[in-house]
């Protein structure tokens, strides 16, 4: 079965490693190919690819500064991501909730238990 193109969606493009290092690189500000290529340890080339198919999803923007072409973050196109997502949010959610409860049992149990840490 052949794989869905990268540049279908945000899903497909942040499916790979690098992209989302490319995206935390960006979290910190506008950066140029040639300083994201050398974080992430590649040639500009390679970054220049991954850089593309995130521009293509809508997940980084660019802008000519001069002689530069800066890269910037672009969050909106994360929103698929982080409404899919949210549906886990809530379980994780109720899950700790429930874990809360039960260790309030238990701390209520042994504060009944007068017998609580003897060594009978």
């Amino acid at each position: 079965m052949a794989r869905a193109a990268t540049t279908s969606d945000a899903f497909n493009a942040i499916a790979e490693p690098q992209r989302r290092h490319i995206l935390v690189l960006l979290r910190g500000g506008e950066r140029p190919v040639t300083d994201l290529a050398r974080d992430l340890g590649m040639t500009q080339p390679q970054a220049s690819k991954h850089l593309r198919v995130l521009r293509e999803v809508g997940l980084v923007r660019v802008r000519g500064a001069g002689k530069q072409r800066l890269y910037g973050l672009d969050a909106e196109g994360l929103r698929p991501v982080h409404e899919w997502l949210g549906g886990f949010e809530r379980f994780w959610s109720e899950s700790f909730d429930r874990l809360d409860e039960y260790v309030q049992e238990l701390r209520h149990t042994r504060q009944e238990d007068p017998h609580d840490g003897d060594d009978r």
